[in-house]
Order: structure tokens, then sequence, then C-alpha cells
């Protein structure tokens, strides 16, 4: 059996586990999502949902894959072979994700080169929807690749494969401690410089002014717990993964809290540089904020870039370190979506790292030119709503139900606390087997009865049950049949320290 690798220091993991946190949706969904849903009572829910299920998952995650040494389809095989379904359609979740993800990276460089001359500016909502996606009248629509993201998505995949390839210590250790802080000085300059321009008080006022009148507003307690789970990357494989290759003697729960606060973090900090902008684009035009502020991909490629272009002589300047800025974000997590998968891969398959990462972008490549089409932005829409609304939400449901309720929990909390300063005690069981599964389990029906009763923005339904069903039906029937396959070697199943009744 061959030695699993390792981070060469804490700090690596760390930043590597917080570039994986910290992704596109930090910097423009974080945002939109505190202004649409009560400004400051959505941050304080938001709050709320980090320390009763962001940071307890985040524990439980560290704490399966640092024991059992495994990717997520691994780790649950040891704790219970009939767990092992679920690792895989978490793994099966990944690649959907990656596949779609990359596009938009290759968006943000695009935005990146055409930033030193401003081509966007001129009118921002024809350029992205005409010049960059050619964006055809419907899903089923494709109208040809766009050659023009042809170079952007190369060189996001290629940064990807480098990163991989390599492994986790000379590959993804090494990129995070370049990419991560790199990250955090260019927003860090673009928010000191946004907060002092005119009318920058506005924005954030709009972002963080409470609305206590919807503090009982589902949709926004639905909203803000949603919003942990894609922020922090668990419940889709990847921490379990990155876990795993921790050190024996590392603090669980220290590194859990580091990593969720730090992208909390991140995402206030983004939420200043974006909204500090958008209030001085309100200020220059003479409207309210609430008039400019979009939604989505809109807020970042077309009302961002809008809001760039009122800069005057540092506009070049904001729009690159901006979009370079989303760039990196995406870029960072991409890497622990696709090391997910092909951590799983290898762990099944006993292959070496660098034949598995060749097949898998290879096959993940090839598959993201159809998001790269006309059609681009209706399959990527779709196939994102469902597998995050469902594929992540219900897969995290089943995740503590299964860890919390069909497991000996305490075992797990033992080891966890035999290598950590901060203990994780009652508060973090109660969390695991309550609090989080009514949440994630009342955010999951919720959602799934709006679709039901409304198509999702009124596409098709032959789209949505091919774009949207038919994808989760791939992620839970591709998880059970792939665990069905035997492990080419069965050593990796045994594990120093774990004994028969622990599983």
């Amino acid at each position: 059996m061959v030695q699993r690798e390792q981070w060469g220091t804490r700090m690596g993991f760390i930043l590597a586990a917080v570039g994986s946190a910290v992704g596109l949706g930090n910097i423009w969904r974080f945002p939109y999502m505190v202004a649409d849903n009560g400004g400051g009572i959505f941050f304080l829910v938001y709050l709320f949902a980090l320390l009763t299920a962001g940071i307890p998952i985040m524990i439980l995650e560290f704490g399966i894959g640092h024991k059992y040494r495994g990717g997520a389809p691994l780790s649950f095989a040891k704790m219970n072979r009939k767990f092992e379904w679920l690792g895989w359609s978490q793994v099966i979740v990944c690649f959907f994700i990656a596949v779609y993800y990359v596009v938009v990276i290759a968006w943000a460089l695009s935005y990146f080169y055409h930033s030193f001359s401003l081509g966007y500016a001129g009118d921002p909502a024809g350029f992205f929807f005409g010049n960059v996606l050619g964006l055809t009248d419907g899903p089923f629509e494709l109208g040809g690749i766009q050659t023009q993201l042809l170079i952007p998505l190369a060189i996001a995949w290629a940064v990807n494969f480098f990163a991989i390839y390599t492994g986790v210590k000379g590959g993804i250790e090494r990129l995070a401690k370049i990419l991560i802080p790199t990250l955090f000085i260019m927003v860090v300059i673009i928010a000191l410089r946004g907060s002092t321009l005119p009318g920058s008080a506005a924005g954030l006022n709009f972002m963080f002014d409470p609305d206590f009148s919807r503090l009982f507003d589902f949709k926004v307690w639905t909203a803000a717990y949603g919003q942990i789970f894609f922020d922090l990357s668990i419940c889709f494989a990847i921490m379990i993964t990155y876990s795993s290759y921790l050190p024996k003697r590392s603090d669980i729960t220290s590194n859990a809290f580091t990593t969720c606060l730090t992208n909390c973090g991140f995402s206030l900090l983004a939420g200043i540089a974006v909204f500090s902008i958008l209030g001085h684009m309100a200020f220059t035009q003479g409207v309210a904020v609430n008039d400019v502020a979009g939604a989505g991909v809109g807020l970042a490629f077309v009302t961002f870039p809008a809001a760039i272009a009122t800069l005057g002589s540092v506009a070049p300047l904001f729009g690159m370190l901006f979009f370079l800025a989303l760039a990196l974000a995406g870029i960072t997590s991409l890497i622990s979506i696709n090391e997910a998968a092909i951590a799983a891969l290898m762990d099944k398959l006993a292959l070496d790292r660098k034949v598995v990462t060749v097949i898998y972008t290879a096959v993940a490549a090839s598959c993201s030119l159809l998001i790269a089409t006309g059609a681009g932005l209706y399959i990527l829409d779709i196939v994102d709503h469902f597998t995050n609304n469902f594929g992540i939400v219900f897969g995290g449901l089943i995740q503590v139900l299964l860890v919390g309720w069909f497991f000996k929990l305490k075992s797990l909390q033992d080891h966890i606390n035999s290598v950590s300063d901060i203990k994780a005690g009652s508060w973090w069981v109660f969390s695991i087997k309550i609090i989080t599964p009514l949440v994630a389990g009342y955010t999951g029906i919720m959602t799934l009865i709006s679709d039901i009763k409304v198509p999702y923005e009124n596409y098709p339904q032959e789209a949505l049950l091919v774009m949207g069903w038919l994808v989760l039906a791939v992620i839970v029937v591709g998880g059970f049949l792939v665990s069905r396959l035997k492990w080419k070697d069965k050593e990796v199943l045994l594990i120093e320290g774990v004994r028969d009744n622990d599983r």
C-alpha cells in the first residue's frame, strides 16, 4: 500500500483549505445575498449558521479525513461499507461542478485581459451576453463553441493540472502559498480604495443596514444556511480529502475554526470592496444603490464592469485587480474540487496520481467545452441549481444523519479531542445530530417544493429534466454503482487503530 501524501506545513494546509473555501461565490454571491436578504440581519443569521452548522461540519469532515486517511468514498467505507456510496455521490457532484466552474474562471480571465482597454465599458451587458457568451435563445441551441474562451479555459485547466499532477506538497500547497496571499492583498487594495470613493458609504449601508422585519423570514434563514454550505466547501468530499493529508498530530478543531473564520472574514472584505464601488456608481448616476445592484452572474460581469468604468483613470487597474482576484479565487477552489475526485479514484483504482490526473483532466476539460458554447450559461445555471441546492444540501443532510445517528459518533469525537486543544463537546454533537439535519432538511425540502410548483427560472421542462433531474439521478445512481466496484488494493480499507466496532 502506497504511503499517503502529507502537507508540508500546517500553514500550507490552512491556506489550501481556505483556498478551497474562498471561491467565486465569496466575491460576487455573498455580497448580493447580504443585500437581498435583509442586510445586517442576513449577516447575523449567517454568523449563527456558521456557529451551528459551518464550523461543526468542518470539524466533522476534518475529523473523518484525519482519522480514516482517505478521500470521501474510502473514509466512508472505512466507517461502514454501506456508507461508501455517499462518498462517490459527493465525488460525482465535484465532477459536475468542476465542468462548469472552470468556464466561469475563463470568463474572469477574459475580463482581466479586456480590462487593459476597458473593452467592456461601453455596453457591459452587450459585451458579456454577446461578445463573451454569444448567448443563444435557449438551452438546446448550442450555437457553437465561443473560440475566444478557449485560451482562458486552457489556462485555467493548465494551472489546475500542474497543481494536482505535482502532488499535495509540491503542487497544491506550493500554489496555495502564492495565490491566497496574493488574492487577499488584491481584495484589500480594492476595499481600501473603494471605501474612500464618493458615495461608498451608501453602498456599504445598503449592504449592512439591518432590516429587522425580516428576522423571522424563512427565506433569509434558508439563504444564510445555504450560503454557509457553499462558502465553506463542506458536504461534497473536499474537506475530507484535504484533511486526509494531515500529519497524525494535527489540531482538528483549531484548523476548522481558522479555516471557517478566515473564509467568512474574506467574504466580509469582498462585500466591502464590491458595495463601496457600487455605492460610488450609484452616486455618479444619481440613483439609489438598489437600482444598480444586480444579482448572480450579472453582478460580477455586468454591473461591476459598469461600476469600474466610473472610476476614471484608475478604472483599468481596478478592473484588472477585480477580475484577476475573481480568477484566482476560482482557481484555488477548482483545484480542491478536482483533487477530491482524483484522490477518490486513486484510492479505488490503486493508480498513480499522474495517470489519474491526466485521464481525469482530459475527460473533464472535454466536457467543459459544452459550457463554452452559446447555450453554456443556460446549462451552467440549471446544473448549478440542481447540484448545489439538491446534490450538496441533501448530500449534507444524509451525511450528518448517517454519521450522527447510524455511526458511533463518540469514537470520532474522541479522536478529534485527542489531538485538539478546543474540545468538540456536547455543542458539537447537538449541532451534528439535531440542528444541521433540521436546517438542511428544511432548506432542501422548501427548495424542492418551490421547484415542483414553479419550473426553475421558467426553463422548458425538458431542459430541467435533462440538465437537472437527470444530473441528480446520475449523482445518486452513479454513487451506488461505483461503490459496488471492488477496491483494487483491499489493504486501503484497513486502518491502524480502528477497531471493527468503530465501523
